[in-house]
């Protein structure tokens, strides 16, 4: 869901509405921001923190625990809380930074409600639901190399020579991160997707927050060759020339934030979560229309100058109750928490993938909120399409792919190889996959998907022994480099892909020159936006 200014949407909707009669009274109740300001509640005093604002007589008061995160800003705020009073909910947000404690407030009855990222849920396990979703990351986290203090450092590919050439000097390079966190998230993806990446080779840093990896980077003395950090970190690293080599916006899925109630919440007051997610996600169709009213929050929630706000939105992407909808009745969100969790399970963080993952979350407190949103699609279609796409979330779930030519793709920056599980084997002196290599690259499909295939595509690079004539294994390289693209393509991989045969050219240096080891397929993913 791109965000962008949509100054058509309330003559759309007062012409719609003109029509149809009762106008004033539906702009209300579906977007008020659309009739004229908000006179903030007489509890909010200069001065005080909507986090601890006193519900009125009449409300029934929640506690939602959460964090200093942006994407959570519209909690904070003083026109949601407005909103929130309408239905007669009080609603307080307090920080907890510990995702246990956060969790186990549920447990323990002191919190009613939770936001968290879906990699947390599933490490915390709490005793609550996924009600909603929040947010997914499109750029707003990112994987760094400190090409500043390692010049030759531009990709994964070269982590292992300089891992020992350190090594060879006594010395261990550090990543740094801020643990409990996306960051941590993005370096578990690194750590089971990719072939030359390993987190035992590094020294770990774990800091309280990206600031402070992002200090630790800056400083020499340090050795810190990788960190992960969020906005507006990751910009002010772009402009100093280190490499942003892997990002949320690569891997759109990866990190998604979502809305936990207590399960004693929704057992005694399901129609107040209800009615918490219609006043919330009335404020989401709001900033969908008008991005610059959620810029403004985010820089004052996050004492951040106009241009960080801006930095910090053009990495996140809102969930819309539509979009949240289709999420969890598609199975969409079912997938997101399996292959959130095979990354947990591979990198010891997790026992094992939930065998029901449906159970996790309900969709049914979405209902009225989505019917809004829906009511809102319907009107502005004819008049903007591009708008009711992005309400929806149709942009988000069926990204263009800009074609990309062969040239370009070789020619593009690495990002690294992905780690092939099993063998892309071939018949003996053919370009016929066997049944153990098409079951690899079938598994190997999803971790392509992964990524976005606006940003990333994939050269596929074979190899061979030195077994026979050179010019004959060159082709027969190229041959099975084709064979790989081609079934990655007719398993719906939508990717700009691109074969590459090397022949022997390119022999490993710790195995004979006629061992079968000789003979590997790379798959390389390269950065094209």
């Amino acid at each position: 869901m791109t965000k962008s200014n949509v100054p058509a949407l309330v003559g759309t909707l007062v012409v719609t509405m003109g029509l149809l009669g009762g106008g004033a009274w539906f702009l209300h109740r579906m977007n008020p921001d659309l009739v004229g300001g908000i006179q903030l509640p007489s509890s909010q005093a200069e001065g005080e923190s909507s986090a601890r604002r006193t519900a009125p007589r009449g409300e029934s008061e929640v506690l939602l625990l959460g964090d200093t995160f942006s994407g959570y800003s519209t909690f904070r705020s003083a026109e949601f809380q407005q909103l929130l009073s309408e239905f007669g909910v009080g609603l307080r947000y307090a920080d907890e930074f510990d995702q246990g404690a956060r969790a186990e407030s549920l447990a323990t009855g002191e919190a009613d409600l939770i936001v968290t990222t879906l990699d947390q849920f599933l490490q915390q396990q709490p005793q609550g639901q996924i009600v909603g979703l929040i947010d997914r990351t499109i750029g707003a986290d990112a994987v760094v190399l400190n090409t500043v203090q390692y010049p030759e450092l531009t990709s994964l590919l070269e982590l292992e020579a300089l891992i020992q050439q350190a090594q060879s000097q006594g010395e261990t390079l550090s990543i740094a991160y801020a643990g409990d966190t996306p960051s941590e998230y993005l370096a578990l993806v690194l750590d089971t997707k990719f072939d030359a990446f390993n987190l035992s080779d590094f020294n770990v840093i774990e800091v309280e927050d990206a600031s402070q990896a992002w200090e630790l980077m800056q400083d020499p003395s340090e050795q810190v060759a990788i960190a992960v950090l969020w906005e507006p970190f990751v910009t002010q690293a772009r402009q100093q020339d280190y490499t942003v080599v892997l990002s949320s916006n690569d891997a759109p899925g990866s990190i998604v934030d979502v809305l936990v109630a207590s399960d004693r919440l929704l057992q005694s007051q399901p129609t107040l979560v209800s009615e918490l997610l219609e006043a919330y996600y009335r404020r989401i169709d709001t900033n969908v229309r008008d991005a610059s009213q959620l810029q403004q929050q985010i820089a004052e929630d996050g004492e951040l100058s106009p241009a960080e706000a801006a930095a910090v939105l053009q990495g996140i992407d809102f969930f819309t109750a539509a979009e949240a909808q289709t999420w969890m009745a598609e199975g969409t969100l079912r997938r997101r928490i399996e292959a959130t969790a095979a990354v947990l399970v591979l990198s010891g963080r997790l026992n094992a993938v939930p065998a029901e993952p449906e159970t996790l979350y309900s969709s049914q407190f979405l209902s009225k909120a989505a019917a809004n949103t829906q009511t809102l699609i319907d009107l502005v279609r004819a008049d903007n399409p591009e708008l009711a796409d992005r309400l929806s979330g149709a942009e988000a779930a069926t990204p263009a792919v800009t074609p990309v030519s062969d040239t370009q793709v070789q020619a593009a920056p690495d990002i690294g190889n992905l780690n092939v599980e099993g063998q892309v084997e071939f018949s003996t002196g053919s370009a016929q996959l066997t049944a153990t290599g098409q079951q690899t690259l079938s598994a190997l499909v999803q971790d392509v998907q992964e990524f976005n295939p606006e940003t990333v595509a994939v050269r596929v690079i074979g190899h061979t022994s030195q077994t026979g004539p050179a010019d004959l294994n060159q082709r027969l390289s190229q041959q099975r480099a084709q064979v790989v693209v081609d079934f990655l393509r007719s398993q719906g991989v939508q990717h700009n892909i691109v074969a590459e045969g090397r022949g022997f050219s390119q022999l490993l240096g710790n195995v004979p020159t006629a061992d079968p080891r000789q003979q590997r397929t790379e798959i390389r993913l390269v950065r094209v936006d």
